[in-house]
């Protein structure tokens, strides 16, 4: 009887000591599962970066509206630099701040990881030993107290740290689900990180462009107000002619196949010297005299094996890609420089229509009136070939 009770007694403060443990452990835990503050990128640094985007961004509105001068377009230019280098101070500073964030959520995560592990630990041995005390019966449990009031303090503390326990192990298992969702929060930024890493490769780009399209417009202009006006005619002329000119298909002249001769390079209307204009436009047909469809880069389609180069020297000979930004506008197909008379060859079989407009500006190497085939390729499918002969 002796024996039992003081085997009783060990337990019983075996069982106290690892409470202790075990709430001094889950009080630290605790501690450390507040959730991490990611460092918000709503820094002064980055505010006063989005202001001056939100500026800038108005001011080339307010210059676009204004009559194309040449020096209302170096404006908006240098504008629209500042603009791409604001945005990619914007998205540095961000993916300065995601980097941090993560970083400091990845040591957090580590750390309650390495502490939920000498918890669960600690929780197995004061499991192990609720067993021992819990698996005596109340009677024995009464022999080996020393009168009834021991009794009731004894199995109320049992009660106690049984319901304890089960604390312990919710507060072990949300403190765990916590640090889950916070590591998938967390990957979710990294997604974002490479979003912006890609946003930045496209703001480089286009700085570069930007730049690129400055000293174009001043190396053609030679900062002259009159050639600038020159060359904003003739683009203007150029759009308009090819946009009369798919809104107003002429005759009909036939069926072709897949890489038979269509045309040949020439330099009709508002061109300024011998190279072919290639256009694609997808969803499309002709239909009542005009072209239906939209217009695509060109690009895709000069590269894939299954269609025929309507000219030789691609990609070398391209002189303008499609959606190039000048200074002037944006290009709306393909030019590749060939010699005059270079035959044309049609990309995919189909309907043949002759097309013209006139070239409102007079242009030196071109003429009054620009010419062209369309080829409806009946697969939805529709390809221009322009200021030939």
């Amino acid at each position: 009887m002796l024996s039992l009770r003081k085997n009783k007694i060990k337990i019983f403060v075996l069982l106290f000591i690892l409470l202790f443990a075990v709430t001094t452990n889950i009080g630290l835990i605790q501690a450390q599962t507040q959730t991490p503050t990611p460092t918000p990128t709503s820094s002064k640094n980055y505010e006063e970066i989005l202001k001056k985007i939100e500026d800038t961004e108005k001011k080339i509105e307010e210059l676009e509206s204004e009559k194309k001068t040449l020096s209302s377009q170096i404006a908006v230019i240098d504008n629209q630099i500042q603009l791409t280098e604001l945005k990619i101070d914007s998205t540095e500073v961000q993916i300065s701040d995601l980097t941090l964030d993560i970083d400091t959520a990845d040591k957090k995560i580590d750390e309650i990881e390495a502490s939920l592990d000498k918890l669960t630990q600690v929780l197995v041995n004061r499991i192990k030993a609720t067993y021992m005390i819990g698996s005596a019966s109340p009677f024995h449990l009464l022999l080996s107290s020393s009168d009834v009031s021991d009794f009731i303090t004894r199995a109320n503390y049992l009660r106690i740290a049984q319901a304890h326990d089960k604390r312990l192990i919710f507060d072990t298992t949300q403190a765990k689900n916590d640090y889950e969702n916070q590591r998938e929060i967390f990957e979710d930024k990294k997604l974002q990180i490479e979003k912006l890493k890609r946003e930045l490769v496209t703001y480089t780009s286009q700085l570069d462009q930007d730049k690129g399209g400055k000293e174009q417009l001043l190396a053609v202009t030679e900062n002259d107000e009159k050639k600038y006006q020159e060359e904003l005619a003739r683009f203007r002329a150029d759009a308009a002619s090819i946009n009369a000119a798919i809104g107003n298909v002429g005759d009909f002249l036939g069926t072709v196949n897949k890489g038979d001769v269509i045309a040949s390079v020439g330099s009709s209307g508002c061109s300024t010297g011998p190279h072919l204009h290639f256009e694609v436009y997808t969803d499309a047909k002709v239909e009542s005299g005009r072209v239906i469809g939209n217009r695509v880069d060109p690009k895709p389609y000069l590269e894939n094996s299954s269609y025929q180069q309507p000219v030789p020297g691609y990609s070398g000979s391209v002189t303008t890609w499609y959606g190039e930004v000048y200074f002037l506008g944006t290009h709306t197909g393909i030019d590749i420089a060939n010699p005059y008379g270079t035959p044309i060859r049609a990309m995919d079989g189909g309907d043949v229509y002759f097309t013209s407009a006139p070239c409102s500006y007079n242009i030196s190497g071109g003429s009054s009136l620009g010419k062209g085939v369309i080829v409806d390729h009946k697969n939805g499918l529709v390809t221009l070939y322009w200021h030939i002969p």
